[in-house]
């Protein structure tokens, strides 16, 4: 297994072992089934991949492994696309469409790209471990990656199509309301709050939310804060009890309790495993 800042890759028999515990990833993430079968959880919901299945993560989520076949084999490739962001050019507008109309946390597909996905992760690996890098070696990272980004929206482009305006209208609406949750959450919490914004009744737009990404408008939420709250653990010195009040939670034990339900851990279990 390769682990840098940037990149995870492994090619293996079994997950290592910090995958089999509460993992929070802030990496996009594919994990390709070549054989056997593997069962795992992603912010709270189960799965089961199997062989020929690509698995397909979002960033800032809780992922967990929980069991596997004897006879698995798999090739495991996380990485940080902001590195390559600059190179991307209108293929960010096109992902973040993706995103948006399917902004759930996993995906399982056969993708009939799984050998070229494996291979790309293997190219990777090589590269990382080189014992003496050239000067284009991070070139070269880069456009691994850029490739292995251009063969994912290419994959969802296939498997998703986006037609009519019925549908054009539900998607000007929820990217209104993520806007409107990323500047409101630390505040508004009620799903009526969002409907007035939007003009719509709360009935209205839970459903369409529901429909459009298997998340209800009160999950949306959730998920905002807790990406929040691991921010400010991972990233500050605040104590628990000022991360509940910066999160306007009445005290740091429902700000506990909150937390825990939505990742396995407490504040504080969660904070000594990342430290």
């Amino acid at each position: 297994m390769e682990l840098t800042e940037n990149i995870i890759i492994c090619n293996a028999s079994t997950f290592p072992h910090w995958l089999t515990e509460p993992f929070y990833s802030d990496y996009v993430g594919i994990v390709v089934c070549h054989q056997g079968t593997f069962h795992f959880c992603v912010d709270g919901t189960s799965y089961t991949t199997k062989a020929d299945e690509t698995v397909f993560l979002s960033k800032g989520i809780m992922l967990q492994v929980t069991e596997s076949s004897s006879d698995l084999q798999f090739t495991l490739l996380f990485y940080h696309s902001e590195n390559i962001r600059p190179m991307l050019g209108n293929t960010v507008v096109t992902m973040r469409l993706y995103a948006t109309i399917y902004p759930k946390a996993c995906h399982i597909i056969h993708t009939g790209f799984e050998d070229m996905l494996a291979s790309y992760a293997r190219m990777l690996q090589a590269l990382e471990q080189q014992e003496d890098t050239s000067p284009y070696s991070a070139y070269e990272e880069k456009l691994l990656l850029l490739a292995v980004t251009y063969r994912l929206c290419s994959i969802f482009s296939m498997s998703y199509k986006v037609v009519g305006k019925d549908m054009a209208r539900k998607i000007e609406i929820f990217e209104s309301l993520l806007k409107l949750i990323e500047d409101n959450y630390m505040r508004e919490r009620s799903v009526a709050f969002y409907a007035d914004q939007l003009c719509l009744t709360p009935k209205y737009l839970s459903v369409m939310v529901k429909s459009l990404c298997g998340n209800t408008v009160q999950q949306l939420l959730f998920k905002a804060i807790i990406r929040r709250s691991i921010f400010l653990m991972k990233n500050t010195n605040m104590s628990i009890q000022q991360i509940s009040y910066e999160l306007n939670f009445p005290n740091a034990s429902t700000f506990g309790t909150f937390f825990k339900k939505h990742t396995g851990l407490s504040p504080k279990h969660y904070r000594m495993a990342t430290e």
